[in-house]
Order: structure tokens, then sequence, then C-alpha cells
């Protein structure tokens, strides 16, 4: 099933529960989804891109949760939090820190990296390899700790 029709799913469960913070997450991923899809002009989002999109939407809710939390807004900063959880339900399962530190281990490996001057080159690939399974700053705090070793 596609990530459209399974937000839609659960956007009828959440109406019928009469869950109105649920629904309004719920909405704001359809909406995400119906814009990328008018934007690259294809009737569904492939896997890798509606991945993408749900990241990038969950940086967006934790980045405005920091800020909110800066200011005293508990209150807005819970929404965040909120309508973030809802969101990474969606998501693939993330990897931990040790398959994280395997997986990049054997990228250095692959690319015959040997020392922090070669960051670019294993991040380049990384990144494209964990894209969806671990979050940008874990890739790359663990590559900058093995290169330096």
């Amino acid at each position: 099933m596609s990530l459209r029709k399974q937000v839609e799913a659960d956007m009828k469960k959440a109406m019928l529960a009469k869950e109105k913070d649920k629904l309004k997450a719920l909405r704001a991923i359809k909406s995400l989804i119906l814009l990328a899809e008018k934007e690259e002009n294809v009737e569904t989002l492939t896997e890798e891109q509606e991945v993408k999109l749900l990241l990038k939407a969950v940086k967006q809710r934790k980045d405005s949760a920091e800020i909110y939390e800066q200011q005293n807004r508990e209150d807005l900063k819970a929404v965040e939090v909120f309508e973030a959880n809802i969101i990474e339900e969606y998501l693939p399962k993330m990897m931990d820190e040790a398959e994280v530190k395997e997986a990049i281990q054997a990228i250095i490996e692959k690319v015959g990296a040997s020392g922090p001057s070669d960051m670019g080159k294993v991040m380049g690939v990384a990144t494209k390899e964990l894209a969806g399974k671990a979050e940008g700053k874990v890739i790359a705090t663990t590559t900058k700790q093995l290169l330096n070793q």
C-alpha cells in the first residue's frame, strides 16, 4: 500500500475516533505528499522520495520544538513533538549506532579512505546508502570518529 493510501486510511480511523491532533498531523503528511507529487509531476512518489519527505518533515518539527523550548513555550513544543512522533510512525526502522558504525566501516573500506581528509568521499557514499535508515548527524559524527582513529 502506498504511503498516501496508508495515511488516508489512518485519517479515516482518526476521524472516527475523534483524534483531532492525530488527524491534524496526518493531514499535514497528506498535504506534503500531494505537493511533492504535483512538483514531481507524478501520480505516486517512489519509496525513497516518501522517506526523504517524511525525514524532512520530522526534522522541521524537531527544530521547531527546540526553538519553542528555548522560548519556554511548552504548549507549542508539545504539538510539534506529537506531530513528529506521528510522522516517524511512517518511516522505516532507523539503524542503531552499532549498525551505523558497521555500515560506515564497510563504506570506508570500499572507497579506500585513510584519514580525515577523505571525509567527503565517505559522506557522499554513506548519505546515499543510509538515506532514511540513519540521521545525517549520526552518519557524520560516526564517520568523523572512524576516520580520526
